[in-house]
């Protein structure tokens, strides 16, 4: 993990990209929101804010988290990097969730200019790992704290959507982070989506 921290001191931001993290954090957001509150039924109910303040600390900032990594490393590198949101599947994210289910491609980070493969599977690699990172430290909050009410949703969904995401994007096809991690080294593909499944299946029993 210490070889994709780069050091980066400048990451620059254009005004569409800055617009375009902000947007999509916050319609994924409420996605998962509407699809945690129980759907259309949901969206009206009391505690409609409380569970999407809980959906943005836990899907919202890991999104963005991984999105903003592929664009640290990406940069560190010195090569072009700019998050680009989609909005179409977006707004059926949010509608699928009306539903009860959820497709979820928000978006991705347009990488340009000279890259070995290496360099590709370290930066593909660093999205799914900032979500192991996070799961991570929600776990470590649910045994330290034992937290009651909200707050033990917070951090239960937290581990549960983190490890999702992980495993997700390391499917090892194009155009997830996956296929090209296992491109550049099977043995890290591995040891992160066992790690992945493993924090997964944790959380449900913690």
């Amino acid at each position: 993990l210490h070889k994709l921290i780069l050091i980066n001191k400048n990451m620059k931001f254009s005004g569409r990209e800055k617009k375009d993290l902000l947007l999509a954090g916050l319609m994924i957001s409420l996605a998962f929101a509407i699809l945690l509150s129980g759907g259309l039924s949901g969206i009206l109910s009391q505690g409609f804010l409380i569970i999407f303040v809980i959906a943005f600390f836990t899907a919202g900032i890991g999104f963005l988290l991984h999105e903003l990594m592929h664009k640290y490393v990406a940069q560190g590198y010195g090569l072009f990097a700019e998050f680009h949101a989609y909005y179409k599947m977006l707004w059926l994210a949010i509608l699928f969730s009306l539903f009860g289910f959820i497709i979820a491609a928000p978006g991705a980070v347009q990488i340009f200019g000279r890259i070995t493969k290496e360099r590709n599977g370290k930066i593909s690699l660093a999205g799914p790992m900032t979500n192991l990172v996070l799961a991570l430290v929600f776990l470590v909050l649910i045994l330290v704290l034992s937290p009651p009410g909200i707050l033990r949703a917070l951090f239960g969904f937290g581990l549960t959507i983190n490890s999702l995401l992980a495993v997700f994007n390391m499917i090892p096809v194009m155009p997830f982070d996956g296929a090209k991690v296992i491109g550049w080294n099977k043995t890290t593909y591995f040891i992160t989506l066992i790690l992945g499944i493993g924090l997964f299946i944790l959380s449900f029993l913690v």
